[in-house]
């Protein structure tokens, strides 16, 4: 495997929890899948929608996204919403990044 290579995979498994935690954090606002994959990325969070569908699958049937469908379009859309556990999840999430980035902030030494 190229440096290139592994790089990529290490960026990947970093980016994971990330993106659990940008969802969670956006869809406090409902929003549906398309409309969802196009705000990460232009926030930083670039995402594949073979990886963004089933972890928002995965995230509805844990009990932290809640999901109505609406009809009133031609074409009906799945809308996801966090839910009062996603919240939670949410803050203690985003309270652990935080902690983190500042422990690696800490380690910053002369390269």
């Amino acid at each position: 495997m190229s440096e290139t290579e592994t790089l990529e995979t290490h960026l990947q498994e970093l980016r994971r929890g990330t993106v659990v935690l940008a969802c969670l954090r956006l869809l406090e606002t409902p929003g549906y899948g398309y409309g969802l994959l196009e705000e990460l990325g232009e926030r930083g969070f670039p995402t594949d929608a073979n990886t963004l569908y089933p972890l928002l699958r995965r995230l509805e049937k844990q009990g932290f996204l809640t999901s109505e469908w609406n009809t009133d379009e031609a074409r009906p859309r799945k809308f996801y919403r966090t839910s009062d556990a996603g919240i939670r999840l949410a803050g203690a999430l985003t309270d652990d990044f935080r902690a983190i980035a500042t422990a690696i902030g800490g380690l910053d030494t002369e390269l």
